[in-house]
Parts: C-alpha cells; sequence; structure tokens
C-alpha cells in the first residue's frame, strides 16, 4: 500500500485531475488541475510542492563533519552552522552515488536531503567514524514555496525577518507555540523557500500557509510543473539525468561529476574522500562524456532522443526536455560521448511525436548553449523582493 503524506488530505482536496506518481513510496501528485497553470504560479506568483518524500537523513556526532567530508566531494568543513550546501558523493571509481543537499543545523549535527534512498551506503561508509545516522524521511514534514511573491506570503503569515534570509541560509521561526526552520533553498532556480516542520503541525502550517498567499495568488503544483522549472533552470535530478551507481548493471552506465558537468564540485584541495583517486585519473587522462545544455530547434521536446553529429552518427542521447515558457526555449540535457558537445559542433536530435495517432519523426538542428536560460536576479537578492 502506498504511503501517505503528512500534507495528503489537504493535498488530495485539491488535486481536480486525481494524476498521481510513486515518489519513493508516497503518493504524490503529479498535477493538480493544469500543468501550466502550476508551472506559471511557480514564475509568477506563489507555488507549493510537498516535499515530504524527499529522503532526509540526521547525521550528528563527533565524527560527523569528517565523516562527511570523507563522503562527499565538496570541502564539508567550509560549510557554517546555518548554512546550506549542494554536493554529490561517488563510489571508489568516482561514479555518482547522489547529490543533495547538507544542511548545517549545529555543531556536528547535519541533515543530508537526497532524490535517492542510501541509508546502506551511508553506514557502511561511516565504519571507523564516532556518527549516528537517522532516517528521519517520515519524521519531517516539508513543504517548498517557490515564487516572485513567495517572501511575501510567508512575511503574511507571521514570519517576521524572512526577507532578510540569504541564499542556502536557514534559520527558525515561531509558529502555533513551536516552531519551524526554514530555509532559502528550492528546486526551481527562482526565489524560494523550503519550510521544515514535524507531521503534527504540517495541516495547520498548510492551512495558514494558503491563507496568508490568497492575495499573492498561492497554488498547489505537482511533479510535471516543477520538472519544467528545474530544466529552465539547469538542474539535474538523480534516475532521470544520471543512474546512481549503486543502481547501475551493465558497465559503463555511471557518470562522474566530470561528466555531468559538476566538475566545480570537487574540490582536490581538501583532505582525502571517496572517490578521489578516480577523479584524479579522470582530469588527467580525460572523461568518457560531456553533459550539455542544447537549444532544440522548434517546440517538439526531445525527450529521450538520439543525437546525431554532422555524419550522422549517434553520439549521446537526451536525458531530460521541456519547452520552457518563461526562457522561451526548447530545452534539452544531452549525456554526449566525448569529444562531441561543444559549441560549434553541429547536433540535431531525432524526434518523434503523435498527432492524432501518427507518429511524425522529425530532425531537429540543435544548439550547445554555455550560459543560463533563466536566471532572475530575485533568487539572489537580499533582502529578498516584494516584501
Amino acid at each position: 500500500m502506498m504511503l501517505r503524506t503528512a500534507f495528503h488530505d489537504r493535498v488530495q482536496a485539491l488535486n481536480q485531475s486525481n494524476s498521481w506518481y510513486d515518489w519513493k513510496g508516497y503518493t504524490s501528485p503529479s498535477s493538480y488541475e493544469v500543468v501550466e497553470f502550476e508551472y506559471f504560479a511557480i514564475r509568477n506568483a506563489t507555488a507549493v510542492f510537498d516535499l515530504c518524500p524527499m529522503t532526509k537523513y540526521l547525521i550528528e556526532g563527533p565524527d560527523s563533519e569528517a565523516y562527511l567530508n570523507r563522503l562527499m566531494t565538496r570541502d564539508i568543513s567550509k560549510l557554517k552552522v546555518g548554512r546550506v550546501g549542494y554536493s554529490v558523493w561517488c563510489d571508489d571509481q568516482g561514479q555518482v552515488q547522489d547529490d543533495g543537499t547538507v544542511f548545517h543545523l549545529a555543531d556536528t549535527v547535519y541533515r543530508l536531503c537526497s532524490q535517492e534512498r542510501c541509508l546502506d551506503w551511508l553506514c557502511w561508509a561511516a565504519l571507523g567514524f564516532d556518527v549516528r545516522i537517522t532516517d528521519e524521511t517520515a519524521a519531517i514534514a516539508a513543504l517548498a514555496v517557490q515564487g516572485p511573491t513567495s517572501c511575501a506570503t510567508l512575511r503574511a503569515m507571521g514570519f517576521d525577518g524572512i526577507e532578510m534570509l540569504k541564499p542556502f541560509g536557514m534559520r527558525n521561526f515561531p509558529f502555533a507555540n513551536s516552531e519551524v526552520m526554514i530555509s532559502r533553498t528550492g528546486f526551481t532556480g527562482d526565489l524560494g523557500y523550503e519550510v521544515w516542520t514535524t507531521p503534527d503541525l504540517a495541516l495547520p502550517l498548510w492551512d495558514a500557509l494558503f491563507e496568508a498567499g490568497r492575495d499573492h495568488l498561492i497554488r498547489a503544483v505537482g511533479s510535471e510543473a516543477l520538472n519544467i522549472a528545474r530544466i529552465e533552470a539547469g538542474f539535474i535530478q538523480a534516475g532521470v539525468d544520471f543512474v546512481p551507481a549503486e543502481q547501475t548493471i551493465r558497465p559503463g552506465r555511471a557518470r562522474s561529476p566530470f561528466e555531468l558537468g559538476l566538475g566545480w564540485l570537487v574540490d582536490f584541495d581538501k583532505p582525502h574522500f571517496t572517490g578521489r583517486k578516480a577523479l584524479l585519473a579522470e582530469q588527467k587522462n580525460g572523461s568518457r562524456y560531456r553533459f550539455v545544455k542544447l537549444d532544440v530547434e522548434g517546440n517538439k521536446p526531445a525527450e529521450h532522443s538520439f543525437i546525431f553529429n554532422a555524419r550522422k552518427q549517434v553520439v549521446g542521447t537526451v536525458t531530460s526536455a521541456a519547452w520552457c515558457p518563461s526562457a522561451k526555449t526548447n530545452i534539452a540535457f544531452a549525456s554526449l560521448e566525448m569529444p562531441w558537445g561543444l559549441p560549434e559542433h553541429r547536433l540535431s536530435a531525432e524526434i518523434y511525436y503523435n498527432r492524432e495517432l501518427k507518429w511524425t519523426r522529425l530532425m531537429a538542428t540543435c544548439r550547445v548553449i554555455t550560459d543560463p536560460v533563466f536566471d532572475p536576479e530575485r533568487r539572489r537578492m537580499t533582502p529578498a523582493p516584494s516584501c
């Protein structure tokens, strides 16, 4: 039987499309009504997404920093209390296990949030460290509150000072004779926050949020709208844009941070970390693949398409694709064999689409783009706008 989140009663009441999917065993909405309306709420108003199924691990103990620094490719010792950092972690071959966010809650106390369930891997990696790792996925209820009026909505709830919270910052705020934690984080590439609480406060939090957001065009959104926003923002997703190394069966299907465009997360100046030797060798000898962002001709998303070079040879595949309304661009992420994927390369995507029961094949020209397609100033501004 599928699990239900702490917000399920409110989510179900709003889900007019009755469209659901399985998110790690939880019933989660794909859409509530019209995906386009939900997407534009993310970009023009306040959008709310139920984050309860997201994997959450509490990591605490005297060796918690040393443990995370050994696990992660990024230098966790630089992450101060009250700050959030994005990182990846690899296996011994330098292949990415998952990516996620690390919250430094207090001295020797961290929370790791990720897409995949990886408790067994984390526990094996903890051998020899004085740490405790607790799966708190079910114990923490969370909402993503995203969009240009998100700060105004949260301030209307009484969270005074929320506008001064910096990107990747977090702090506690009083709520209902208790506290909630709010972080300025999200998966939309826009101004936004994530609100963290306990299941017993979930429904009061939802009700207060939607009451405060009525004048700010608040709307609940599902995974389909969020997927468009994260592609537009250039964010990759585990299980979609790469296969976690622990789940691969066939050799060569996993990817390194360099092969996912995440080389900036690899810090060779810090002490030893899992996969360091393999990644040093890759840095010296070169990668097998290049992860690129493509501007695809036309408006048909190039989902699951093959990418061809000018000689009509297959050189890669599309991992994610969407027509992105705010950027007015048909975006695709693709994993290409080296040396392909430079801006000067002539590439095309083989797109199939169905119209009135007839499948049509389209070869669409692709252009490699390196600049962000959606990167509003408001996502970085402090104080946050609309407050």
